[in-house]
């Protein structure tokens, strides 16, 4: 897991690296953001791993029953989540200095690191609202959590429309 968020790391640095300009302000592919808006989605998966995992630690000290109710809850919310989805990666990415996307990416990452490293159970976990996010599943551990920027990333990333992305 360490060298999966090492690898996002380094990645999400050259991306910002080699883009011009024109590339950032260019649409991605099938999305609505353009590059760099796109690439400060792509860091908010990391950026969200803190509530993620406060939620997994938390509902996994409870009946199942709790996280199952929770997760159909925030299923049903879908539509007012995807309007803040779209709208805090259009801001952000926007207005958003893309030395500070660098800075914040490094933190997260190495707070990342530094949790991961004193997990003591990586398979508590909890039920997951499925329709948020294709990578979430019904019930997630913390090691899939872990996991889940990671591939976030992965994904958005054939989205991008750089040429040396």
């Amino acid at each position: 897991m360490h060298d999966e968020l090492e690898r996002a790391r380094a990645t999400f640095h050259e991306l910002l690296a080699l883009a011009t300009e024109n590339e950032l302000r260019s649409r991605s592919a099938g999305t609505r953001w353009t590059n760099r808006q796109l690439l400060f989605h792509m860091l908010l998966g990391f950026l969200i791993m803190r509530a993620l995992l406060a939620l997994a630690r938390g509902f996994s000290r409870l009946p199942r029953g709790f996280g199952r109710g929770f997760a159909r809850v925030l299923n049903a919310g879908t539509r007012p989540f995807d309007v803040a989805n779209y709208l805090g990666s259009w801001l952000g990415g926007t207005f958003l200095p893309l030395h500070t996307m660098d800075v914040l990416c490094d933190r997260t990452i190495a707070r990342l690191h530094r949790r991961l490293d004193r997990e003591r159970d990586l398979s508590r976990g909890m039920h997951y609202p499925t329709r948020w996010d294709p990578f979430f599943q019904d019930f997630m551990t913390l090691g899939d959590l872990y996991r889940f920027p990671v591939r976030h990333f992965d994904f958005h990333r054939r989205q991008l429309t750089l040429t040396r992305a």
